[in-house]
């Protein structure tokens, strides 16, 4: 099962970065042209937003069945290693706050009227978002 989960985890990465840096352009593409904040713009935001919630979701289950996850942590020497520390407390914590970032950009975008704002609201958090991803990807592990 862990192994499934650890391929998932980094299958859908994949795809969560694709999706991600797919929106960031359109949406910049929208806002430099002028053009309305469309329904179909909407459901593209809405996907990327999808797709990194379930890559979330399998990450923190894969967090809690991994023999390292939590006990990392409670081990007490994961602070002064710094694979360990990656492991244990940057890449989830990080990650969890690029996935707060994304959201908010999403849900404040649906909240506005003018379309240049939903586009820029968009671009900005996704592109925030996937900079935290980014930063903390563990590089020398991914599958």
């Amino acid at each position: 099962m862990y192994t499934g989960l650890q391929h998932l985890h980094s299958g859908i990465a994949y795809l969560a970065l694709l999706a991600l840096v797919i929106v960031i352009v359109l949406m910049l593409i929208g806002a430099l042209s002028g053009r309305e904040f469309s329904e179909k713009d909407r459901k593209i935001a809405m996907i990327a937003f999808i797709i990194c919630h379930i890559q979330l979701l399998v990450g923190l289950i894969l967090y809690v069945v991994s023999p390292l996850g939590l006990e990392l942590l409670t081990g007490g020497g994961a602070m002064s290693d710094p694979v360990a520390r990656l492991t244990a407390l940057e890449h989830p914590l990080i990650n969890i706050i690029a996935i707060v970032v994304i959201s908010i950009g999403y849900i404040r975008a649906k909240k506005m009227t003018v379309s240049r704002s939903k586009f820029r609201s968009i671009y900005m958090m996704y592109a925030i978002g996937l900079l935290l991803i980014l930063s903390r990807i563990p590089w020398a592990n991914w599958l």
